[in-house]
């Protein structure tokens, strides 16, 4: 799960296996598997790192797993 800024400032909480797209509009566009669109202050950049960083995470805890 990532952490997000919606337009008007307040938080949410999305599950980034879920993203398909991200895209600048210039507004930032998160297009998910299920076709929903979301717009973020979020810059694609930011996105994309959370992401990153979410990845390294579950990575993470299945190596501890095993």
């Amino acid at each position: 799960m990532i952490r997000l800024l919606k337009l008007n400032g307040s938080d949410f909480v999305l599950n980034a296996e879920l993203i398909e797209t991200v895209e600048a509009t210039p507004d930032t566009v998160i297009t998910t598997t299920n076709g929903k669109k979301l717009v973020v202050k979020d810059s694609v950049e930011d996105v994309v790192e959370k992401v990153i960083e979410y990845k390294r995470k579950v990575q993470l805890i299945n190596r501890l797993e095993e």
